[in-house]
């Protein structure tokens, strides 16, 4: 007589991951894989009441940037508060491993600069018990979460691990050194790496303002790292690329990807100097698909925005002179200076000093809005500060400067700085419908202080599900397909994004109606009492990793199922879903 399964998941409303229709099912769970679909009349040891709920696979977040937390925590927040099972590190070519120990400085630089994580924090909580990737990879397996992971080579990492001061001074590497980042890369893939990633992106400097090593690598350099990757098991090409150099860099990366017959998959967003240049790209990747190129577009589910205050990284004051006389103190201090009617006085009446900081801008206060609670993510342009001084007749910066005051100093300001050129959503809809797309960017465990987009995959259901009032909407099919199928196939995992039986037990239960994004908090829970930003999220009754539940109702379990994925499973890569 069969035992009973490990767990039955009862009555729930199921998208299965696959863009078909929901349908009511209970789901049966046995050794950490789905057994049965269907009515189930066995007993589960654990039983979940799923009536009135929505069932889908876990999320598969392929861009994220927990190099550093996986190696000090074994819960990957905030992703694993977000429905996330699986969660991609080692993108844009940042990460620590290659990594001799006379670089350990020079690589906390690079994703201090590049990603916003304080490097105390780094410092104090990365153990550096690894010298290679394979030493790496064969640490992190020994480690145990709260979700799986999966790592890419990080380019940076690779060339000065191979070339020394000569690849961090980005000098063109020599036949010799391409051949050795080659051996190399391919060791990574042999040791489990699901792909490779690279940056040429003026905006990513280390914290010292050196451009990222990478930045102007050579095609031979590439075709020699990705050539031997995907010689030695299919492998993803990942990178970031400048929306201004995007028309001389994405065909040298499509001749690469058609040299070495490896997927590549980068990000595509919507530019406000170049507001149309996201079709024209998708077009490309569309052609090139066409061709037979295996080719991913990594979208954000919403624009991707800039956070401002007094307690972040960044705010439209930060170099007004009488403003960086104060900016050191801490923040009590700072808030009574700036509740002072001179200090205000004197820092109204100045103006913006320009710096060589990637992310300095003179502000606009025509893009910058307050948030609200709950978050509004797709505001109308009367929203704006601009907008709103206007009406007043007052100065925006007065607006901001009380703004940033508010909650004891805690007032935060967003600015949309890409995917928000029309005002709206319209073209992300776009984009993400886009057969060749998948949702990507959410940037988990990066920019601690300045960006908090971790929430994406339940913006992607409560937004362009539910909430959207200014166009139209996404089905539910549509969105969770894309974000636990999709974007599992788009980095070879072939075995998980699927409720049906013989797939991985990785499973959401939601309370739809409830599910709520709550606004922004500066938290400090990182080694050494580091900053950063979380999104307290309402609505996830239960989060399955391998058939065991790791959040029920919002709160960690404690249990740690989750482990390092090591190697692609297979090549399919077919996918269809209607957009509805």
């Amino acid at each position: 007589m069969a035992s009973n399964p490990d767990l039955v998941i009862r009555g729930g409303s199921i998208a299965d991951g696959l863009g078909g229709e929901l349908f009511e099912a209970d789901v049966a769970v046995t050794g950490g894989r789905i057994t049965e679909i269907g009515k189930i009349a066995a007993r589960g040891t654990e039983e979940i009441d799923a009536r009135g709920k929505l069932v889908t696979p876990g999320f598969v977040d392929v861009h994220t940037h927990y190099d550093g937390q996986v190696t000090w925590s074994q819960d990957i927040t905030p992703s694993s508060q977000n429905g996330v099972t699986t969660a991609i590190m080692g993108n844009c070519g940042v990460g620590f491993a290659p990594c001799r120990p006379a670089d350990h400085v020079r690589l906390i630089q690079l994703m201090e600069g590049v990603e916003d994580i304080p490097e105390p924090v780094l410092s104090a909580g990365i153990p550096w018990a690894w010298e290679s990737f394979p030493d790496y990879m064969d640490w992190l397996s020994q480690r145990r979460f709260d979700m799986d992971i999966g790592a890419q080579l990080p380019h940076a990492a690779l060339r000065v691990y191979v070339m020394g001061e000569r690849g961090a001074n980005r000098d063109p590497s020599t036949p010799e050194d391409n051949a050795a980042m080659a051996v190399l890369a391919g060791d990574a893939v042999r040791a489990g790496a699901l792909g490779f990633s690279t940056s040429r992106t003026l905006n990513h400097r280390t914290s010292t303002g050196d451009y990222t090593p990478t930045l102007k690598a050579g095609e031979d350099e590439l075709t020699a790292i990705a050539g031997a990757m995907h010689k030695v098991g299919r492998s993803v090409f990942q990178f970031v690329l400048d929306q201004s150099t995007v028309h001389e860099d994405l065909p040298m990366m499509l001749r690469v990807a058609e040299n070495t017959n490896c997927p590549i998959s980068f990000s595509v967003a919507q530019a406000d100097k170049a507001p149309r240049r996201w079709r024209q790209t998708l077009d490309t990747i569309n052609e090139a698909s066409a061709r037979g190129l295996s080719i991913t577009a990594q979208i954000a589910a919403r624009p991707v925005g800039l956070l401002l205050g007094l307690e972040l990284s960044r705010n439209p004051f930060q170099t007004h002179p009488s403003y960086r006389a104060i900016a050191h103190l801490p923040l009590a201090e700072r808030l009574q200076r700036l509740h002072q009617p001179e200090v205000r006085a004197a820092i109204l009446s100045e103006t913006p000093t320009s710096t060589d900081d990637p992310l300095f801008f003179r502000p606009n206060y025509d893009k910058m809005y307050l948030l609200g609670d709950p978050p509004d993510y797709e505001q109308p342009p009367e929203n704006a500060l601009g907008a709103q001084a206007r009406r007043q007749g007052r100065q925006p910066e007065e607006l901001a400067y009380e703004a940033m005051l508010s909650d004891e100093g805690r007032g935060m300001l967003y600015v949309p700085f890409l995917n928000y050129a029309d005002g709206n959503l319209d073209a992300v809809r776009e984009m993400l419908c886009d057969p060749n797309s998948v949702p990507g960017l959410s940037d988990g465990g990066a920019h601690c202080g300045i960006i908090c987009d971790a929430s994406f995959p339940t913006y992607l259901l409560t937004h362009w599900t539910r909430d959207r009032s200014r166009g139209e909407k996404l089905s539910i099919p549509f969105v969770v397909a894309a974000q636990s199928r999709k974007t599992a196939l788009s980095v070879g995992l072939t075995d998980r994004g699927v409720i049906a039986p013989g797939y991985k037990a990785d499973i959401n239960v939601i309370d739809y109606d409830r599910l709520h994004l709550h606004p922004p908090k500066v938290h400090y829970d990182l080694p050494v009492g580091g900053r950063r930003l979380l999104q307290q999220v309402d609505g996830y009754d239960a989060t399955i990793v391998s058939g065991v539940v790791t959040q029920r109702g919002g709160t960690a379990t404690g249990a740690r199922p989750g482990r390092l994925v090591r190697g692609a499973q297979g090549g399919e890569r077919k996918f269809g879903a209607a957009a509805g």
